[in-house]
């Protein structure tokens, strides 16, 4: 009987059927004693340290240590920070709470001027409390220039270790006494409990008056919004919320501020251009002062001269007349 398939086609099929590992080829323009030193070359050292990720105390992968630098970050480019307790609010309370100031802090922001602030750049946000005590420590006492004149500083292959995460920080900042009258022993003691914070990259006393008018508003200057104007402001979501923050204090230009004081910024007229206006024109009163004070002695001590030359020769005519009228009898 003659077989099925032809040979050819067998042969065919058992070739296929065999597993063949694939041929690579590679192409290069070196030759391999001369790539073998240009490998090695390229290798790095056993010690390298990236400039982006410096030794430090504690791991940099951590959150808690993404949140130090954000914070010492913070602290030390902003001007105006306000402090806020808040007491378990919701999603969609803090969504409603930031839409009313951003609105209010958008329409306080003049058009066609040269604003020193945009609304938009205005934010609120929740603090870690204790991640942001330990910042404004570093942000407040810690010098660099000191830890890198101390004799056990690490020292790296870009310099000595110092930033707010290496040991050094750690090690100055584990038994620092903090002074009575510093900022941060005034204000360490608000921060406690859930805190939010405000943060106004430039000092603005427009934008600062809009803020407190919707999260912190009192009777006077810093009332709220009508409802006819913002109805939204009305709503019970949001007043749910706002009364759930407490405005603490406030951090301005690295003073420390309570209510009050806050307030008392927030109402300067006209903002800085006002309050330019105002130390212009209390330098001019003191100038005009001191020279009414000059002039009012010298003014006196002439009236005096003056008035003792008039007595004198008030008192010699008399003498004169007495003496004419004896010639005349002579």
């Amino acid at each position: 009987m003659p077989p099925r398939l032809p040979q050819q086609a067998a042969r065919a099929l058992r070739r296929l059927a065999t597993t063949s590992t694939p041929i690579t080829r590679s192409f290069t323009t070196t030759t391999s004693f001369l790539a073998a030193p240009a490998a090695a070359s390229l290798r790095l050292p056993a010690d390298y340290v990236p400039a982006t990720k410096p030794p430090s105390a504690r791991p940099p992968e951590t959150r808690k240590s993404q949140l130090i630098r954000t914070y010492t970050s913070l602290l030390r480019t902003t001007p105006l920070i306000l402090f806020f307790q808040h007491s378990n609010l919701t999603a969609d309370e803090w969504s409603a709470v930031r839409r009313e100031l951003n609105s209010a802090l958008i329409a306080a922001t003049p058009a066609g001027t040269n604003s020193p602030l945009d609304g938009r750049e205005v934010h609120l946000q929740v603090l870690r409390t204790r991640m942001f005590n330990v910042a404004l420590k570093l942000a407040e006492f810690y010098d660099p220039e000191v830890a890198k004149a101390k004799a056990g500083t690490r020292t790296g292959p870009r310099g000595p270790l110092v930033h707010d995460l290496s040991m050094a920080a750690y090690e100055a900042m584990k038994d620092f006494e903090v002074p009575e009258d510093s900022a941060y022993a005034q204000i360490s003691p608000l921060l406690c409990g859930p805190t939010a914070a405000l943060v106004f990259p430039a000092v603005s006393p427009a934008h600062l008056a809009a803020a407190l008018k919707i999260l912190a508003p009192s009777p006077g200057k810093f009332a709220a919004p009508p409802r006819k104007k913002n109805p939204g402001y009305y709503e019970p979501l949001c007043q749910s919320a706002l009364q759930k923050l407490l405005l603490v204090g406030g951090r301005v230009e690295g003073d420390v501020f309570d209510v009050d004081g806050v307030k008392w910024v927030g109402g300067i007229e006209g903002g800085l251009d006002g309050l330019r206006a105002q130390l212009v024109h209390m330098l001019q009163s003191a100038g005009l002062g001191l020279t009414t004070a000059l002039e009012g002695g010298s003014k006196s001590l002439w009236l005096a001269l003056e008035g003792r030359r008039t007595q004198l020769e008030d008192e010699g005519k008399p003498k004169e007349s007495a003496s004419a009228e004896e010639t005349k009898s002579e």
